[in-house]
């Protein structure tokens, strides 16, 4: 049996599958952990899945670009998946209808506060500037926030990992800073999930409810618009 799991390893391990497998069963497995917790945001899936790639690669030599070799098809299935958050938002129409002026001023103001809050905390722990300039747009989803860090002078690969480390806190977090502030409305924690936490917090509001995940998903356009115009005119302004 032993002699079974090597070949089978010795196969994957020289084959673009084992990125696909690997990402396939980490986060199955960390479905089911997720499932077995009664969905606590504590589980959440996809940062579970992350640490057990990580350790993974770590405990088996892999280089990250072999990893990726294999798992870039499920890369290529972020755009539809992207795409089909439009139907929901689809259903949620008449509700948009009503709503928009106060959904284009939260994610102007929630874009604003994003950046210049972490900047500003940075800046007081006395960040350099270029460290300063990669955390303006970690609230956006990572094209985006790497491109306006490219652009505005800050190190995108930096970015990169802030956005996903906002991601994961605000989809373990936000629920819960939501309870305690009061915010009941469906909407209204959907838009702040997605201005906060992008992608991921939007996959935390559609646990919660199909209103929920519709606004998140609107958010994270509307966020990465607004972000990529006001961070770098901010930034012009503040470093003039």
């Amino acid at each position: 049996m032993s002699q079974d799991l090597q070949a089978v390893w010795v196969y994957l391990s020289t084959s673009p599958l084992l990125g696909l497998t690997a990402t396939l069963c980490a986060y199955q497995a960390a479905l089911w952990l997720f499932e077995k917790s009664g969905r606590s945001p504590l589980a959440n899936p996809v940062l579970i899945a992350v640490i057990a790639i990580a350790g993974f690669l770590l405990a088996t030599g892999t280089e990250y670009r072999t990893y990726f070799d294999g798992a870039q098809f499920v890369h290529f299935l972020l755009g539809p998946a992207t795409v089909a958050l439009a139907v929901p938002l689809y259903r949620q129409i008449p509700t948009l209808r009503r709503a928009w002026p106060a959904v284009l001023a939260t994610v102007t103001f929630g874009a604003i506060l994003a950046a210049t809050s972490a900047v500003g905390i940075a800046w007081l722990l006395h960040a350099s500037e270029r460290v300063l300039l990669s955390l303006a747009p970690k609230s956006v989803t990572i094209p985006i926030a790497m491109g306006v860090a490219e652009r505005i002078g800050g190190i995108p690969s930096l970015t990169a990992v802030l956005v996903m480390l906002t991601g994961m806190v605000g989809a373990v977090g936000g629920a819960w800073v939501l309870d305690r502030a009061g915010v009941r409305s469906p909407a209204a924690r959907g838009l702040a999930l997605g201005i906060a936490s992008h992608g991921i917090g939007t996959v935390r509001a559609m646990q919660m409810s199909e209103v929920s995940g519709a606004f998140a998903g609107l958010a994270i356009g509307l966020t990465g618009l607004a972000t990529a115009i006001l961070v770098p005119l901010l930034v012009e302004l503040a470093w003039k």
